[in-house]
């Protein structure tokens, strides 16, 4: 397990000597064509240095890449394995701290995302209420400017699901997450609604683990898994803990947490069945 930048690092110097080694050039050739010194090409290939976004650019000309997507994806990689970036959450850099601005930048570029979660409903999903409730209550004593631009990059994420093409979202939610009433029943009301509202989307997949379940794969705690479009080299599964994020983006772990959301969403309600207990909570009032 490893921290954002790193990972971040290691994977886009992984995937610039690939695109290297395909356009038939040795890091000699690319060294002498950008006037670099070769150790340069080395260090940025090997994950030991950083490269600006900049950088990027130059060697995916050299390597005579044309794929926007990709291009895009590549640069927004080198801002955030600097731990920083220039998404508009660059504008907060100063309020959010890196691995938050890292996860964003991955949020942003990635084709699909897969989410669990136990106790509240994914940032993406959330309303604005319910995100000053969650906020409020993680960050105890947060001033109110503070708390205030926090939820702004909270409901900004969202955009991600109005871009064209949008992020696909597939979320598996434990029946906990739903019965919790986070900011009292008006706020926890709305954000069912608001629920149903968004998993009608035709991109946006959305079930419930009911308690009748019992115990399931991801019980101990949530995770994200970030795919990307060109290649799914760059994908990473993303842990959540109080003061940080990790990153594991070795194959195996890839493949066990994969194979664990999908067993979970083999055991959840469907779409629809996931929709009728929203409403039934919500009639509920709980």
């Amino acid at each position: 397990m490893q921290h954002g930048p790193a990972v971040r690092r290691r994977k886009l110097g992984e995937e610039l000597r690939s695109l290297r080694h395909a356009s038939g050039l040795t890091s000699r050739d690319a060294a002498r064509m950008l006037g670099w010194h070769q150790s340069k090409v080395s260090r940025i290939e090997t994950g030991v240095s950083g490269v600006r976004p900049a950088d990027v650019t130059r060697l995916l000309d050299t390597y005579g890449v044309d794929d926007t997507r990709l291009r895009n994806l590549l640069a927004t990689l080198a801002g955030s394995a600097g731990g920083g970036g220039n998404g508009w959450w660059h504008a907060y850099r100063g309020l959010i701290p890196p691995q938050y601005r890292d996860f964003i930048s991955l949020e942003s570029q990635a084709r699909t995302a897969r989410t669990l979660e136990t106790s509240v409903v994914p940032g993406l999903l959330q309303t604005a209420d319910y995100a000053r409730a969650v906020t409020r209550a993680s960050l105890d004593g947060l001033p109110a400017g503070q708390l205030d631009s926090l939820v702004e990059v909270r409901l900004a994420r969202q955009g991600v699901l109005r871009t064209d093409p949008p992020l696909r979202l597939s979320a598996v939610l434990d029946e906990a997450v739903l019965r919790r009433e986070v900011g009292g029943c008006r706020v926890m009301r709305e954000q069912l609604r608001h629920l149903t509202r968004v998993a009608q989307l035709p991109h946006v997949r959305l079930q419930l683990l009911p308690f009748s379940v019992g115990g399931y794969a991801g019980l101990t705690g949530p995770f994200v898994i970030f795919s990307f479009p060109s290649t799914s080299d760059l994908d990473v599964v993303v842990l959540d803990h109080l003061t940080s994020s990790l990153y594991l983006e070795r194959k195996e772990d890839l493949e066990a947490y994969s194979s664990a959301f999908r067993t979970m969403q083999a055991h959840a309600l469907s779409p629809e069945h996931s929709l009728d207990l929203i409403a039934a909570i919500d009639r509920d009032g709980r």
